[in-house]
């Protein structure tokens, strides 16, 4: 079996943030988003923001993850073949046997990546039009930011089916609590400390972990 470089960004509540971009096109809030319950998504949420438009990215109906700024640059590190997994801070429905924690969420084994800085007008429109479900894509071309594309392999990228515990709460000099990665977390992935942040990402390249990662989700 070959390993690839596995790198994890944090997208805290996936769909579930909403878009900022006074801009952007995006119609879709969260009443018209279906969930795997065959309810809508808003069912799940505060009321205050049922009806804020979405920010769909990552997007695993297009197996797409768009970013712009610091983050496009560390995106432009990987390579075809390696994986960009999510994780995003959950807070358990109606189950009083999980807890408010970072889960893993899905990943992207990566096809190709795509810096909209070394394209022309005409490529860029294409690669728009061909992920437009992606919220990215609905907004104004950032004019001073680097905007990468992550394209995801159809068959080697999945939205799991359930989360993934990642962290645990520790607290701080100040005794105010923060996310840090779970002790059986950092057995296995090697990585520790906080993840609050995804600036610096993770990049796991450790044999070993990667096979323990690759258990850990089920990646055949």
């Amino acid at each position: 079996m070959e390993f690839w470089p596995l790198y994890l960004m944090t997208e805290h509540l996936n769909t579930y943030l909403y878009e900022k971009n006074p801009k952007s096109t995006e119609t879709r809030n969260f009443q018209d988003i279906m969930g795997r319950k065959g309810v809508p998504l808003s069912n799940y949420l505060p009321l205050k923001i049922i009806n804020r438009k979405v920010h769909y990215d990552p997007d695993f109906d297009s197996f797409t993850y768009v970013d712009e700024g610091v983050k496009a640059k560390y995106l432009k590190k990987l390579d075809k073949n390696d994986y960009l997994v999510f994780y995003a801070g959950l807070t358990p429905y109606c189950d009083e046997k999980q807890e408010d924690a970072l889960y893993i969420i899905g990943y992207l084994r990566v096809e190709k990546i795509i810096d909209f800085k070394k394209l022309n007008q005409d490529q860029k429109k294409k690669f728009r039009k061909k992920y437009s479900t992606n919220s990215h894509f609905k907004r104004p071309e950032p004019p001073d930011k680097e905007m990468v594309l992550v394209v995801g392999n159809v068959t080697g990228s999945k939205l799991l089916d359930k989360a993934v515990s990642l962290s645990k709460p520790k607290l701080d000099k100040r005794r105010r609590a923060y996310h840090a990665v779970s002790p059986h977390m950092e057995r296995n992935l090697g990585i520790t400390g906080s993840i609050q942040r995804s600036i610096p990402p993770r990049f796991i390249t450790d044999t070993e972990k990667l096979q323990n990662l690759m258990e850990i989700l089920n990646i055949p």
